[in-house]
């Protein structure tokens, strides 16, 4: 969060300093009111000491399957067990897939919860909302997603936005269900900033985020001059909450179109060519490297979606048959991608001093039957899954809870989506006993009652 004065202090009539108001104006940007600011500073969410913390959330569209992954179970019938073999890690406490060599070789610095589950409906989008909000969706209230949240109590720290998602949101899971990549309760100016763009590409750029060449910066600035010209000439418009949400977007993007600081961290030219290989000359690769650099450059939460949609291209959604990915089709094209990409930020991460303040947590909707379907895949299964935790004060080399022998419910440390998400915000520094302003301006609470932080990973 930008500061532009020091500790010195004067306050007004109802306690708010000018330091308050200063703070603010950096964060308006981005839609973050002085109301905003002063309800997470009075509900006690804000805390300066954690600043420095932020998140990268890769989502797994489609959902990969435990039991082939990183829940293997080498005893169990064949129907169970699957085509893959387990492989030695270095760590002593869990082994990984033979598909994901490379996880192997950094599996003391990330950790993996085996005992994950969720009672909402086995479709795509049910399972998106849930584990990005840590709630199910009921009674028309949308529940925020977890970067919103953060990008509500603490701001923006650069031109840059607090809450970025890569490559685009996502598309359609079948539920005809909101996505959970949205501000939800707290509006739309608190929705992500979606990339909606490829930057494997090789004339890849930002839509949106600078000008058209043929308009200079001056013509820019003219242009900004004669809006506010325009805009002070209908008052009674200003007044509306469309006006006030407008404003807030236009901000945003000058701000951005204007900051050498966001050009340059959307600006993957500027790394080596060595590196974005490592990464991945593709699609996710290239993601988790812009990924990197957009929380180098201030970016408070960032999300990856490893896919698009679970419809028309090859994903973690292994049904066996078409137009669905097949079991061959995760081993040969998405678990090499994933491995090559997921180990590669961890360890760039770790190079540059930046995972002790990142946390890199991997979700997807739910995991896949234990047993093998007809056509040689499975099929979805909320029941029990792993997710993933590196950086950010977690303990690496480390699996919590555990699966019964099939892998069909957990056996041990039983994991909801609202402990997940209490994870990340604890991991973030939030107070988990805060509130937000709900729907009607009502305290909602920041998690569920009884959701904590998973406390065997820190």
């Amino acid at each position: 969060m930008l500061e532009f004065i020091g500790k010195g202090k004067s306050h007004n009539c109802n306690g708010t300093t000018r330091r308050d108001f200063l703070r603010v104006g950096a964060l308006s940007g981005f839609g973050m009111t002085l109301a905003d600011y002063l309800w997470a500073e009075q509900h006690g969410a804000v805390k300066e000491d954690q600043d420095k913390k932020s998140c990268i959330m890769i989502f797994n569209l489609g959902a990969p399957s435990q039991i082939d992954t990183f829940d293997m179970k080498p005893n169990a019938p064949a129907e169970v067990r699957g085509p893959f073999k387990p492989i030695s890690t270095n760590s002593d406490n869990f082994q990984v897939s033979e598909i994901l060599p490379m996880h192997a070789k950094i599996a003391d610095k990330f950790s993996i919860v085996r005992s994950c589950y969720h009672t909402s409906a086995a479709v795509h989008d049910a399972g998106w909302q849930m584990m990005q909000t840590g709630r199910q969706f009921s009674g028309g209230v949308e529940t925020p997603h977890a970067g919103s949240v953060v990008a509500f109590l603490k701001g923006r720290k650069t031109d840059l936005p607090p809450h970025v998602v890569l490559p685009q949101l996502m598309g359609r899971g079948g539920g005809g269900l909101p996505n959970g990549q949205a501000g939800g309760f707290l509006g739309k100016s608190y929705d992500p900033f979606a990339l909606m763009a490829d930057p494997s590409k090789p004339n890849f750029k930002v839509p949106d985020l600078l000008p058209p060449s043929e308009i200079g910066t001056v013509r820019l600035d003219r242009r900004k001059k004669m809006r506010d010209i325009v805009d002070s000439q209908i008052k009674q418009f200003e007044k509306s909450d469309d006006a006030k949400l407008l404003n807030e977007n236009f901000h945003t993007a000058y701000r951005m179109m204007t900051s050498k600081q966001a050009r340059e961290a959307f600006d993957l030219g500027q790394e080596k060519q060595a590196t974005r290989e490592r990464y991945g000359m593709n699609r996710f690769g290239q993601c988790c490297l812009l990924a990197r650099r957009l929380i180098e450059a201030g970016v408070r939460f960032v999300t990856i979606n490893t896919f698009l949609t679970v419809f028309d291209e090859i994903t973690w959604d292994i049904h066996g048959s078409k137009p669905f990915t097949s079991i061959e089709g995760m081993k040969n094209i998405v678990a090499p991608t994933y491995d090559r990409a997921y180990s590669a930020l961890i360890e760039d991460l770790a190079q540059r001093g930046m995972l002790d303040d990142t946390l890199v947590t991997n979700l997807a909707e739910f995991g896949r039957t234990p047993k093998v379907n007809p056509a040689g895949g499975r099929d979805h299964w909320p029941q029990c899954f792993t997710v993933g935790f590196a950086g950010g004060g977690i303990q690496g080399g480390r699996a919590i809870g555990a699966s019964d022998p099939i892998g069909a419910v957990p056996a041990d440390r039983p994991t909801p989506p609202g402990d997940v998400i209490a994870t990340i915000f604890h991991s973030l520094g939030l107070d988990l006993h805060a509130e937000l302003p709900g729907p009607g301006g009502r305290p909602y609470p920041l998690v569920d009652f009884g959701s904590r932080e998973i406390k065997e990973l820190f």
